[in-house]
């Protein structure tokens, strides 16, 4: 039996990556999971994946900056299996890098709503409907970018460390109603955006495996496995936090 055994989830950002990941783990785990995307071809393949696997999974093309959207991604859960019991927002794009000052009020507002808001219209609306049926569990993606700092990807970086206090402050709210949330902050993973980064620019790969004590690149299983782990009522007393999963990148 899996640690999510019977739970009902939702992952956001699951059409590649770390979010597919994720969801693979949750289907992997006993939940059934609806694998939230705007990319229909990769969200579908993912639920495809799960599925294959004997796990329920069911797809919903959604945009999780539009607020009618994340509506109808919660509402599809909860009339599909009835309700909701854990959740992870993985759902994030930067629109842009470079010295601050250069960055247009387009590109740093698009930053802040496709990392920052879409991640509180998520909780807005996955809260209400684990409080209809006495708690949950969310889990938030954020980033070793927010711990301290990163030059040339401020935008970014400030906007996951806006989801650090939106997690810390809404589990603060909401723990008393029976909602655990929670945060992780991945260092850099092997996903297929880092891997075409790579292409790019080949000599920041063993910079980037330097960067963590444990010498490597992180694979995204790593960080669904955490994911897992605080979802489930093994992390039944763990409310609040955020859990750099890096190799210890954190502590260098």
């Amino acid at each position: 039996m899996g640690i999510l055994e019977g739970k009902i989830g939702i992952v956001t950002g699951a059409g590649q990556g770390i979010g597919r990941a994720i969801a693979q783990c949750f289907g992997r785990e006993g939940a059934r999971v609806v694998v939230a995307d705007f990319n229909a071809e990769s969200g579908r393949e993912t639920a495809e994946l799960i599925t294959a696997t004997g796990a329920e999974a069911l797809f919903v093309h959604g945009d999780v900056s539009d607020e009618a959207s994340v509506r109808d991604m919660v509402a599809t859960a909860v009339t599909t299996w009835g309700r909701l019991d854990i959740a992870c927002n993985s759902a994030a794009v930067s629109r842009g890098s470079g010295p601050i000052h250069e960055f247009t009020r387009e590109v740093f507002d698009q930053t802040l709503a496709m990392c920052l808001t879409n991640t509180w219209l998520c909780m807005k609306y996955e809260i209400p409907a684990m409080l209809a049926t006495g708690g949950g569990a969310i889990v938030n993606i954020s980033s070793n970018a927010s711990l301290r700092g990163q030059a040339y990807n401020t935008a970014y970086a400030a906007a996951k460390s806006g989801v650090n206090i939106l997690t810390k402050s809404s589990a603060a709210e909401y723990g008393g109603q029976g909602i655990r949330i929670n945060a992780v902050s991945p260092g850099v993973i092997r996903t297929p955006g880092v891997e075409k980064y790579f292409e790019e620019q080949p000599k920041m790969a063993e910079q980037l495996k330097k960067n963590a004590v444990l010498n490597r690149l992180g694979e995204p299983g790593e960080i669904a496995e955490a994911v897992a782990f605080l979802c489930s009522d093994r992390a039944s007393f763990i409310t609040g936090q955020l859990l750099s999963v890096d190799g210890g990148g954190a502590v260098r």
